[in-house]
């Protein structure tokens, strides 16, 4: 119990606290323990949302649509076909037979189209620069949480007061 106390005493007055630093730059000033072990658990719960986020088909080219606010590829076209029924005569008819005729299928363009693909999801360049960034910020949230779990903490002793009043 005196353990716990001297812990959570020290955490409520303040002393226990840190600077998160990435790349030499103080992000996050003086914060204290019980923020950055919720801070660790955040961002470890946005690292596994960050690494579900979809990225743009590597088979197309893309290129930024700002006007869009969409990534998007070239026009390209494309062609609309419809199954049509052909009549080849084997042999003619004569008096004495009938004519020989197969059928096949042959695609008759009906139509052509213009098409662009738009995508809303990232490169998978922009993905990899973003899961590295959050995994910096993570070990600089872990090692604030280590210093400011360093700090030591004050002698509370609150058992012997708790437990003589129950046992008097």
């Amino acid at each position: 119990m005196d353990t716990t106390a001297s812990i959570d005493f020290t955490n409520a007055s303040g002393h226990a606290k840190a600077d998160v630093v990435v790349n030499g730059v103080i992000l996050i000033k003086d914060a204290p323990a019980t923020f950055l072990i919720s801070l660790e658990k955040t961002l470890a719960d946005t690292y596994t949302v960050w690494r579900k986020i979809p990225v743009v088909s590597p088979d197309d080219i893309w290129n930024w649509d700002g006007s869009k606010g969409l990534y998007a590829t070239e026009p390209y076209e494309t062609t609309k076909t419809k199954k049509t029924l052909k009549a080849f005569v084997k042999a003619e008819a004569t008096d004495k037979h009938p004519a020989q005729v197969e059928t096949y299928q042959e695609d008759v363009p009906v139509g052509y189209w213009t098409s662009t693909k738009l995508s809303g999801a990232i490169t998978p360049e922009r993905k990899r620069v973003l899961l590295e960034r959050i995994q910096e910020l993570i070990v600089a949230v872990k090692e604030a949480r280590e210093k400011a779990n360093s700090t030591e903490s004050h002698d509370v002793h609150v058992g012997d007061a708790i437990f003589g009043y129950l046992l008097s």
